[in-house]
């Protein structure tokens, strides 16, 4: 906690951060080996604060996040009091009152308030029966909360890690969350509005259709006349789409919050009636604004016709292409977890905590780095003995095959012989122009055309990390253990992105062009070798629906254990899947804008319907296709 920092360290640190004189890095490097050296002396754990009055004690817990000792204070509290509500609403929420304040000012840290969060959980739970037992010997009312919020990932989605975050944030600050979980249905979650009398609804989710379903949800409230304040968050959400798309369909305030430190000012504005009125006045201005501005925006694009003639060149007959050792796929089945982990790339690990910095730099950070490294070494702890009990599954399917470019379209042959179409991947070409972009860049333009003359191929994958993460988070979950249940999650996700790493640097391999690589981790992580696996659903390739030709021709759900949810996101959610592309010059694009002369021969290519195509691609369009 910023406010806890020794003062002779912090102003060293100022002197740092504010260039105060010339001389201030090297008197903090000489006060640094000081502490060092002091702390080499004494490793000792500092209990000096157990000799403090119990309340001033479950303050301590709180804001440190030790529940060591938590159980045994709040029973000590419990006895000098006549109602055990008064230790929740005495020193327990004193103490959340102060963390929400430090976290508030910039002071106090994600993981901290999580770990806060699971010290609060564990006393509250102590205090259950005891407070069960007095209601019913006199009627006592329960635990009085600031306000009721129903927080659920939408239909389709399984994504929640910020999600949960989130509600453990708000919980903290005296706030009732109820949240349903991943893949809730809307009349679900409307349905426990009412049940519950909510004061506010909080949707969440990951991949772009999800976006659609909270659209749905928001033309539901306002069918049902509903009252509630509306939140949207979550990776692919922005203020943007919120005003745009989602806030027209419904009267009452819809919210875009952008992650947990401001999602509890906004919630605690709505909840005041004095507050309230100029949220909804500034929030309605900025919608108006962003919705104009959508209006006004004019995109320079060129036809699709006259893209495919400027597409990325490559001098086929120049170009070498190396002749893969294996064709056809291959299943790794609990592949070994410790292979992942050297492929772990930590900085967004520390995004998914909301450290900002880069990995290993974050650690030394003046300001975040106390947190950071407690984190990653708690983060350590977690992942040896996920890796040691075998606590997590890693299964993949990966494949190379014969292949060439057919116009947009790239078509994979049964064998060598090239003569039996085994499946085919529809791809995207840039449309929109930029000042002095004389290329349209499409995937296929990285795959040999049939017609001139070189054999190429190309591969694809599917991989999970996560099986059996739901289930180990919801074992922490069910003995009040927020923070590790988020650990366990956020560690799925990264050994998952280390797990397409690792098999990347081996199809490379098996590509032959990849035999020679000499590469450190550092250098796998910045991604300093051939060849690029692009995802559906990403900017390269933003249609969704290509996952289903991918997912059959693997079998991945046979051999890889990964399902498709009617939105086509993945689960378990810490799975990865994509196209393997040789090209040496091969890179990731954004097909950023799309006119709707690409939308209808997409879908003609594709057999779907035009409409169909814009649901799936709707933040993609460059052009107004909405009747409203």
């Amino acid at each position: 906690v910023y406010e806890q920092i020794p003062a002779d360290l912090l102003k060293h640190v100022e002197d740092v951060l504010f260039n105060r004189h010339p001389d201030a890095t090297d008197q903090l490097l000489q006060f640094s080996e000081s502490i060092t050296s002091q702390r080499s002396t004494s490793n000792a754990e500092d209990l000096s604060w157990r000799e403090l009055p119990v309340h001033e004690r479950l303050c301590h817990a709180l804001v440190k996040g030790i529940d060591k000792y938590i159980v045994e204070d709040t029973e000590e509290a419990r006895q000098q009091v006549t109602r055990c509500l008064e230790v929740i609403e005495g020193p327990l929420m004193e103490g959340m009152t102060h963390v929400g304040d430090l976290f508030g000012a910039g002071k106090m840290f994600l993981p901290q308030v999580v770990k806060t969060a699971r010290v609060m959980k564990k006393a509250v739970n102590y205090l259950t029966p005891f407070m069960e037992q007095e209601k019913e010997q006199a009627g006592e009312t329960a635990r009085r909360f600031r306000g009721t919020i129903v927080m659920a990932t939408v239909k389709g989605d399984v994504h929640d890690i910020g999600k949960n975050i989130v509600g453990v944030v708000l919980g903290c600050n005296n706030y009732e969350i109820i949240d349903l979980g991943v893949m809730v249905a809307c009349e679900t979650i409307l349905e426990t509005a009412r049940e519950q009398q909510a004061d506010i609804i909080g949707l969440s989710g990951l991949i772009t259709p999800s976006l659609d379903e909270m659209v749905h949800v928001a033309e539901e409230m306002q069918r049902e006349d509903n009252q509630l304040p509306l939140l949207i968050g979550g990776a692919t959400t922005s203020a943007k789409h919120t005003a745009v798309r989602i806030a027209c369909q419904y009267d009452q305030p819809t919210i875009h919050v952008t992650d947990a430190s401001r999602c509890v000012g906004v919630v605690d504005r709505l909840m005041s009636k004095e507050r309230k009125p100029a949220l909804i006045e500034e929030n309605s201005q900025k919608q108006a604004d962003l919705n104009l501005a959508f209006q006004q925006r004019t995109f320079p694009m060129i036809s699709y016709a006259k893209a495919c003639q400027q597409p990325f060149p490559t001098d086929w007959n120049s170009l070498t292409i190396e002749t893969p050792d294996m064709l056809g796929t291959q299943v790794l089945d609990q592949y070994p977890l410790e292979e992942l982990v050297p492929f772990i790339d930590w900085t967004p690990f520390f995004m998914t905590w909301e450290l900002k910095g880069k990995y290993p730099a974050i650690l030394d950070d003046p300001q975040r780095g106390e947190t950071a490294r407690e984190l990653f070494d708690q983060a350590q702890q977690m992942l040896q003995q996920i890796v040691s009990k075998g606590q997590l599954q890693a299964r993949a399917v990966y494949g190379i095959w014969p292949a060439a470019a057919d116009g947009d379209d790239l078509i994979l042959f049964q064998d060598e012989n090239r003569d039996q179409e085994l499946t085919r991947f529809h791809t995207l070409r840039q449309q929109w122009q930029r000042q002095g972009q004389t290329e349209f860049r499409s995937l296929a333009d990285y795959v040999a055309p049939r017609d001139s003359g070189p054999a190429d191929y190309l591969g694809a994958f599917a991989l999970t990390t996560g099986i059996g993460a739901d289930e180990l988070a919801a074992e922490y979950a069910s003995a009040q253990d927020d923070y590790s249940a988020i650990m366990v999650k956020a560690l799925a996700d990264r050994l998952a992105e280390a797990f397409a790493e690792s098999l990347h640097q081996r199809v490379r391999q098996h590509w032959q062009y990849g035999s020679s690589e000499q590469l450190s981790e550092n250098d796998l992580i910045a991604e300093k070798y051939r060849g690029i696996r692009p995802a559906p659903g990403y900017p390269a390739q933003p249609d969704h629906t290509e996952k289903r030709p991918l997912f059959k021709l693997l079998d991945a759900e046979n051999q890889a254990g990964i399902q498709l949810t009617e939105t086509l996101a993945m689960t378990p959610a810490a799975s990865v899947c994509g196209l393997y592309f040789a090209h040496p010059e091969a890179r990731y694009f954004s097909v950023q804008r799309l006119d709707r002369d690409q939308i209808e021969d997409y879908a003609r290519r594709k057999n779907m319907a035009v409409e169909e195509v814009e649901r799936w691609l709707g933040s993609y369009l460059g052009y107004n296709n909405r009747s409203d």
